[in-house]
């Protein structure tokens, strides 16, 4: 339980700032690990940690960064541990898991009309493609185009450099707009990822 070690206040100010982002950081951990019940091990990881560290936050400065860089660190740590994400890195082995972007009962109990927008807008063969790319790539097209960090906020989140990430950002939008073209041929039915953008910048 939270605010065994810290007052009360300090514990309503945390949960004041993290619920705007709770949404956004369930959504990150699935895509990143594609599977449901670790996503959520994933998000309560990051919350325990982000709220054991929480006196480190620099009061002011950007939380959805702080948060989301402790997200991304805790996977990557669990990634690099367990032997079977490894495996998943050869791209010959990888599989496209089924789930969609928010599982039904989420995307109802969710407060964020913005989560609305993508789960209709999003085609399963956009989420498809995102989970087969590379990690680096993933991670970075999933704070760009799903999350919308900046190029700086990225880079400030994965501790790399800014040219970093838009070379990531490029090749990973390359790879998958290859792979959603491929599955265009095949008549899927696609939504294209610069549409999606456009129409969730309207919403």
């Amino acid at each position: 339980m939270l605010g065994l070690t810290k007052s009360n206040a300090s514990r309503a100010q945390f949960e004041a700032l993290v619920s705007p982002w709770f949404d956004g950081l369930y959504a990150s951990a699935l895509r990143l690990t594609r599977n449901e019940r670790n996503a959520e091990d994933l998000v309560q990881d990051t919350v325990m940690r982000a709220w054991r560290f929480f006196d480190k936050f620099e009061q002011g400065t950007n939380f959805r960064a702080w948060i989301f860089k402790i997200l991304t660190n805790t996977f990557i740590n669990t990634y690099r541990r367990d032997s079977r994400e490894k495996a998943l890195s050869d791209e010959s082995e990888r599989q496209a898991v089924e789930a969609r972007f928010f599982s039904a009962d989420l995307t109802e109990q969710t407060q964020n009309p913005e989560d609305f927008l993508i789960d209709r807008v999003m085609s399963e063969d956009v989420v498809r493609a995102i989970d087969t790319l590379p990690i680096d790539f993933r991670m970075v097209v999933i704070l760009a185009d799903l999350q919308e960090f900046s190029y700086k906020e990225i880079a400030e989140v994965l501790n790399v450099p800014v040219g970093t990430v838009m070379s990531r950002l490029f090749r990973g939008r390359k790879a998958l707009q290859k792979m959603l073209l491929a599955r265009e041929n095949e008549g899927s039915a696609l939504v294209d990822l610069n549409e999606y953008r456009e129409r969730r910048n309207l919403g």
